[in-house]
């Protein structure tokens, strides 16, 4: 399923106490999502099963901020993340997201786990800058490859001007 969707302006919000729930193979496609996850987002369970989980990727994602995510989780580690998403007709919805690898009983990763939470406004404001600040630096690259590697290294270099690790910053804001 191509996703062939244009952004709104329109924000959606979710219940603080709803948790978006979904599980994703070790390529990052949807092998289980929750009433919430499929209410939020538009799309049937059906519809979302076999799929990227980049399906409700908002154009106005850093891909760098995708890029650390899946370099954690590759080292076997958890991560937290604000994530700004777009649903089935282009609305988008703000998640305050915990990632974590699952393991089979031998210790092997053998997917991810993603449960989301309705984010804490302050820090999206204090964080929209930033992430559209390395979403500038990656647009600003003609190749794809080059602009991400650029806005990783401008996100890094952000966060250790901080003296903190990337975890430390998100719980800080």
């Amino acid at each position: 399923m191509k996703q062939a969707v244009a952004p709104t302006s329109v924000e959606v919000f979710f219940d603080p106490d709803d948790i978006i729930v979904s599980k994703t193979d070790l390529k990052g496609r949807i092998t289980y999502a929750n009433k919430v996850f499929t209410d939020i987002c538009g799309y049937s369970e059906a519809e979302l099963i076999g799929q990227p989980h980049s399906i409700v990727r908002h154009p106005d994602m850093p891909r760098c901020v995708f890029k650390l995510l899946w370099d954690t989780l590759a080292e076997g580690r958890e991560i937290f993340a604000y994530v700004k998403n777009m649903t089935r007709r282009g609305d988008y919805y703000w998640v305050f997201a915990h990632v974590t690898p699952s393991f089979d009983a031998a210790g092997k990763v053998i997917g991810y786990h993603s449960n989301r939470r309705v984010p804490d406004r302050r820090v999206i404001a204090a964080l929209a800058p930033v992430y559209q600040q390395l979403a500038d630096v990656e647009a600003g690259h003609r190749n794809g490859k080059d602009g991400l590697a650029a806005s990783a290294r401008h996100m890094t270099d952000f966060v250790k001007s901080k003296n903190v690790s990337y975890d430390q910053f998100i719980f800080s804001l």
